[in-house]
């Protein structure tokens, strides 16, 4: 369907047409005319399907763009997916001049309160920090005509059930509300029946795994072995177009940056970088300029590209539909595809819960050893070396080769050119990635770094008081506030100059691994 099918307004169809979009998708076309229609909406579809458009432009459609109170509040569970979702409203709202800002944990709270002083119309922000601005009064919700629970399911996930619960006390009872989540527990349908009014029901079927076209294997590693084992995997799979999942916007830095520091051809994406960049980075992996995309799940949505060969979770995601998203970005338009999930040993729970869901079981498979991995980049150099000679035109090079013969052993050019085809390994060039919180246990709760922690019935505002004060981070695994103890010195990778290799193309900086050519005596 056609998004002027849909009853939208000329300046919103030109945002539509300048983001991209060009027909809308099965949620889009089916919740857009029921959310116009002033019906509260339950959405059922899994991530990547285009929910942010569902509920984002019917709110730009229907706020006063003249009213300085704030009139739509979506509440995230991530802070990832709070940036993303505030920065497609603001770019799908650009041209009707709409007020968007977002809230979320680990952030500077004083620099959000100067910016809701701005008179946003539309707020997206996550359970902790939105609850924390309502107790400093710098949040005022009784304006709010619409209200969107965006990816519910992850939030109850998250143990943030009971904030939300709170969130929704502070608004008006007359309000529209949307929910959307990919799954629909008991505890969510409770939110629904409690706190909405005659909701619309819209089920998209959740797009299957192609599994007869991808490998789906596991491999179980320490946190702290992952890295090197995956760049031995590299060495010994040779991919062509390598996507590598990760939890947190800091771990995608520091994979990316060691992964250059060894001589890959790789680049991160998150919801950090400029658009201007992240647009960029995709061009270059798109056209094959770039063999590796390091990325989170919200970063990499929209990624559809029919070439990539391999699919890594350097960390395994922590809902089964993530996996199913992230996977299936391998093993398209009829090719084969590889996934490999690394696992630590206290999360085997989520590998099982992703079986269930695919009906796959994963293979295990044993980490390669670095001399393994050294023999596959030999072999591989040494089919670059063979195509070299084949289409050189080595008269042209004959007096200098001679000169090098006569002062250097022929074995030693050899081995310095197989030296200059092959990767640095962990003995050369160490990296370090800093450690994440564990996945929490079923059932456990996190919470996101809003300022307070529910414990023993007080409410702490700051770190001084009382043992139940904990600061967390609007995501998985928790990217922890910088401003900590943790030191990060790990960004040097063991103390080298990462810089030296940012703008290389992935190519190693000179010394290699330290080899040298001895000179004939």
């Amino acid at each position: 369907m056609k998004f002027k099918e849909l009853g939208l307004s000329e300046d919103l169809l030109k945002a539509v047409t300048t983001a991209g979009y060009e027909e809308a998708t099965p949620i889009q076309a089916e919740t857009i005319p029921m959310v116009l229609a002033g019906q509260d909406v339950i959405g059922q579809a899994q991530t990547g399907t285009g929910k942010t458009a569902a509920f984002a432009l019917p709110i730009l459609e229907k706020i006063d763009k003249s009213n300085p109170n704030v009139q739509a509040l979506v509440v995230s569970p991530t802070r990832e997916l709070a940036i993303q979702t505030q920065e497609e409203i603001y770019k799908l709202g650009r041209n009707e001049r709409a007020n968007v800002q977002v809230v979320y944990g680990g952030a500077d709270i004083r620099r959000q309160i100067k910016s809701l002083k701005n008179h946003p119309q539309v707020i997206v922000g996550t359970p902790g920090r939105l609850l924390d601005h309502i107790r400093r009064r710098t949040l005022k919700l009784d304006h709010v005509q619409m209200l969107v629970l965006d990816e519910a399911d992850e939030m109850l996930n998250m143990g943030f059930l009971d904030d939300i619960e709170d969130i929704i006390k502070q608004l008006p009872e007359a309000r529209q509300t949307m929910l959307f989540s990919a799954t629909m527990p008991p505890e969510i349908k409770r939110v629904g029946v409690q706190f909405m009014k005659d909701p619309k029901h819209v089920k998209i079927k959740a797009k299957e795994l192609t599994t007869d076209l991808i490998d789906q294997f596991y491999v179980r590693a320490r946190d702290f072995e992952k890295f090197d084992v995956m760049t031995r995997f590299f060495d010994v799979q040779s991919p062509d177009l390598t996507i590598v999942f990760t939890r947190t916007k800091r771990r995608v830095d520091e994979i990316s940056s060691g992964l250059q520091a060894r001589g890959y051809n790789a680049a991160g994406i998150h919801g950090d970088l400029t658009q201007k960049r992240r647009t960029q980075i995709m061009n270059q992996f798109r056209h094959g300029k770039l063999d590796i995309l390091v990325a989170t799940d919200v970063a990499a949505r929209g990624i559809d590209i029919n070439d990539v060969t391999h699919v890594y979770n350097y960390d395994i995601p922590q809902d089964p539909d993530s996996y199913v998203h992230r996977v299936g970005r391998t093993g398209r338009a009829g090719k084969h595809g590889v996934s490999m999930t690394f696992v630590t040993p206290n999360e085997m729970d989520y590998l099982r819960e992703i079986e269930k869901l695919t009906k796959v079981r994963m293979l295990p498979l044993k980490p390669p050893s670095d001399e393994e991995a050294l023999v596959s980049q030999l072999g591989a150099a040494k089919d670059k070396v063979t195509d070299l000679v084949n289409k050189t035109d080595t008269e042209k090079f004959a007096k200098t080769a001679e000169g090098l013969l006569n002062e250097f052993d022929a074995e030693d050019l050899v081995a310095a050119l197989l030296n200059d085809l092959t990767k640095d390994d962990s003995s050369q060039v160490p990296v370090k990635i800093t450690p994440e919180r564990p996945l929490p246990k079923r059932g456990g709760k996190r919470h996101d770094g809003g300022g307070y922690h529910r414990g023993g019935g007080n409410h702490r505002r700051n770190g001084n008081g009382g043992g139940g004060y904990r600061q967390r981070q609007d995501r998985r695994g928790g990217d922890h506030d910088r401003h900590g103890s943790r030191s990060h010195d790990s960004r040097n990778h063991g103390g080298g100059d990462r810089n030296r290799h940012s703008n290389n193309g992935g190519r190693r900086s000179e010394g290699g691994r330290g080899f040298t050519i001895r000179k004939k005596d």
